[in-house]
Formats: C-alpha cells, structure tokens, sequence
C-alpha cells in the first residue's frame, strides 16, 4: 500500500489518498477529502492500471480525465498526489512543492 496526503495549498483542504495493488497493476485507490470536487473525483476514480497511468502521455490517463471533469482548479496539486501515489507502490518517494511571493 502506497499513502499519499496533499495539502492543496490556499484553499485550506487536504487530500488522502491510499492505492492498493495485489499484482502491481490494478490498483484499488481510496480518495478522501474534505474538498467537495475530490468528493466527486473519489467517487469515480475507484480503481486504475497502474502502467495505463504512469506511462501515458501528460493528461490523457483515466487521472487526468477523471480530475478535468470534476476540479475547476488545474493549479491543484491533488492530481500529481493521486499519481505520485499509484506511482508509490513501486517507487516510494518524497515529493514537495513550495511556493512563495517576493
């Protein structure tokens, strides 16, 4: 299991992600969120092949479809957190974004 938590930043909400793989290619995810449109995104995005995601061209996985429709925001980093956690279960690894007004 592979467990992702992103903190989407100005909005103040965070997002929980756990991906499950029995064979390292279908993965069960469970998205929780306090933000309405992950509400929407966990309800839809339930289940993925790993290498359909990860291998694909920018934006054209079931992630990225799935999140277009239901997140008016393409700032949010909630996206890369779902992917980062699919990608997880074979390479756990660290990821950060800091951002800042000079």
């Amino acid at each position: 299991m592979a467990t992702g938590v992103i903190k989407a930043g100005a909005c103040g909400f965070t997002i929980n992600v756990k991906a499950v793989s029995g064979d390292g290619h279908k993965v069960k995810l469970k998205i929780s969120s306090d933000c309405p449109n992950y509400q929407k995104i966990a309800a839809e995005l339930v289940e993925v092949d790993a290498f359909e995601e990860i291998f694909k061209k920018l934006h054209m996985g079931k992630v990225y479809e799935v999140f277009a429709k239901h997140s008016p925001h393409p700032s949010c980093p909630g996206v890369s957190g779902i992917m980062k956690s699919i990608a997880g279960l074979a390479l756990p690894q660290n990821a950060s974004i800091s951002v800042t007004k000079e």
